[in-house]
């Protein structure tokens, strides 16, 4: 048994934590320079696993009782996973610091905040099934307290309860997973899941704990139709939000690509994952291009994202999903964080002249231009470094259409020259970013997750599908300023504001405002 300086952070965070509430009051003496220092402690301890693990290999911490295991593993994913979550925990205690200085509860509020990072910390780093489920128990008890930190606002009650209900409705549903493949395989160990299911066909009892874990991480990554909670989180203090990208909106994904081995056994679970990631994906942008507030905006981009992880799971991109989670994870905390500085800097702008709208031959062009410049860096890629999944393929696709968007702005006819370069380059660059970050995610993390599975006809039908989904709405989305002012356009877009009104049914489900007053 190796023992790995990882497992020591998130006792220290926790420590910390147990201090920090008992000075629950305001301005609590040196509190908020100790819960920097310890955040800042436990990012060191982070990097110094990871060296561990470069140079010694995985780890393991486990504790033995049958079926009912628990451990801690530190492996290629885990380690990363904790420099990241140590990392954004470091920079959200040093932010509060000061956005908390003279709240009634400021000490209230660093405990569970470092309470909270604790046990995303342990969940991170699971080695088993008891291990994850209860880990993930506690953020979820953790977070609810924190969007309750204004406690008097019907809003955040709202919230909280709504959250409650998805998160810990996920976790029992995990429960049962853990038992029917602790039943199925005796043991409830990770890896030794994954060693026993490789190479055998799946019954029954397996398939169906696959499915609960595939409803699991839906949930616990607000996809449609359950993202109504993640769009109120604006009601807690701002590092909440920023807190909240440190592995928990993402610990759906994390939780299917720790069970990545087992999970892709299943065709049926990897389709419905296409299926749900890839609409949530495009229905969260949608929705996401109607906000005005900046916070609420940034939101339902979270929610478009989360759907994006999970159609990368569902095509056995596990690399990607990973270099997904950081790269969102890091993206997102620095834009909650900056939001207000953001609001105050778009404020001082004005317009600068007339839009450039492209017409639909210029839509076509760039669209076109973008495609080509993709396959020959694909091609380049695939010689020189070896062939690409048609998973992958598609996904850079799926990438791409993004930057035709930008592209098609640059075509215009008022378009200045050196836009049409830039946005020309843009895809370019795209491109070789995707292929080169693919190949380092494939390098770091590929030797420890499965490769992309052969395409079946079911999945070559979700990758057509998938790509001409979201071809079509950025086509659309790129002509959009020709059809801004139609009248039927503002109905439209009072209703993809209000996101169809789904989150209605839920208010209504758990009584609205009238949620009973929590302390």
């Amino acid at each position: 048994m190796v023992f790995s300086m990882s497992f020591l952070v998130p006792v220290i965070v926790l420590v910390a934590a147990l201090f920090a509430w008992r000075h629950p009051g305001r301005r609590p003496k040196g509190l908020p320079q100790l819960s920097e220092r310890v955040a800042l402690a436990g990012l060191t301890l982070a990097v110094l696993g990871a060296i561990q693990f470069a140079m010694t290999g995985p780890a393991k911490l486990a504790v033995s009782a049958g079926a009912a295991s628990l451990s801690l593993a530190a492996n290629s994913v885990s380690v990363a996973l904790v420099v990241l979550v140590a990392f954004i925990g470091w920079v959200v205690m040093r932010y509060s610091r000061t956005y908390l200085d003279g709240e009634a509860q400021e000490g209230r509020f660093h405990a569970l905040m470092l309470a909270t990072l604790a046990a995303v910390l342990v969940f991170v780093q699971s080695g088993s099934l008891a291990v994850l489920i209860l880990s993930s128990a506690l953020v979820g008890l953790g977070l609810r307290r924190l969007l309750l930190f204004y406690s008097g606002r019907p809003e955040a009650r709202r919230a909280a309860t709504k959250f409650a209900l998805v998160w810990h409705g996920a976790d029992f549903v995990l429960v049962i997973a853990a038992l029917l493949l602790a039943a199925s395989y005796g043991t409830g160990d990770l890896a030794g899941i994954m060693a026993a299911a490789s190479g055998t066909d799946l019954t029954w009892m397996p398939s169906l704990a696959i499915a609960l874990v595939v409803l699991a991480a839906a949930m616990k990554t607000a996809a449609f139709p359950l993202h109504g909670w993640l769009t109120e989180v604006m009601e807690a203090p701002t590092p909440v939000s920023a807190l909240l990208h440190a592995g928990i909106i993402n610990s759906g994904g994390v939780l299917l690509i720790s069970l990545a081995g087992i999970v892709q056994l299943s065709p049926g679970a990897m389709a419905a994952l296409v299926m749900i990631g890839g609409f949530t994906a495009l229905f969260g942008a949608a929705v996401m291009l109607t906000q005005s507030a900046v916070k609420t905006s940034l939101a339902w981009s979270t929610v478009s994202q989360m759907g994006f992880l999970i159609l990368q799971c569902g095509l056995g991109l596990w690399t990607l999903a990973l270099l997904h989670i950081i790269a969102h994870s890091l993206y997102k905390a620095h834009a909650f964080l900056s939001s207000g500085g953001a609001v105050q800097a778009v404020a001082g702008l004005r317009r600068p002249g007339p839009i450039a709208v492209p017409s639909v031959g210029a839509v076509f062009k760039s669209f076109a231009l973008a495609l080509a410049l993709y396959a020959t860096i694909a091609a380049v890629f695939t010689v020189f470094m070896g062939s690409k999944s048609p998973q992958a393929l598609a996904l850079g696709t799926i990438l791409i259409f993004g930057v035709a968007y930008l592209i098609a702005q640059g075509l215009a006819d008022l378009a200045p020259a050196e836009l049409t370069r830039r946005t020309a380059l843009a895809s370019l660059g795209a491109a070789v970013a995707y292929f080169t970050f693919q190949a380092s995610a494939q390098a770091i993390w590929g030797p420890a997750l499965p490769p992309a599975p052969a395409p079946e006809p079911l999945e070559w039908a979700l990758i057509v599908l998938a790509v001409t989904s979201f071809g079509l709405v950025a086509f659309a989305q790129a002509l959009f300023p020709l059809w801004a002012h139609h009248p039927s356009t503002a109905g439209l877009r009072v209703h993809l504001a209000n996101g169809f009104y789904l989150n209605a049914l839920l208010d209504r489900a758990i009584g609205g405002f009238r949620t009973a007053k929590t302390n």
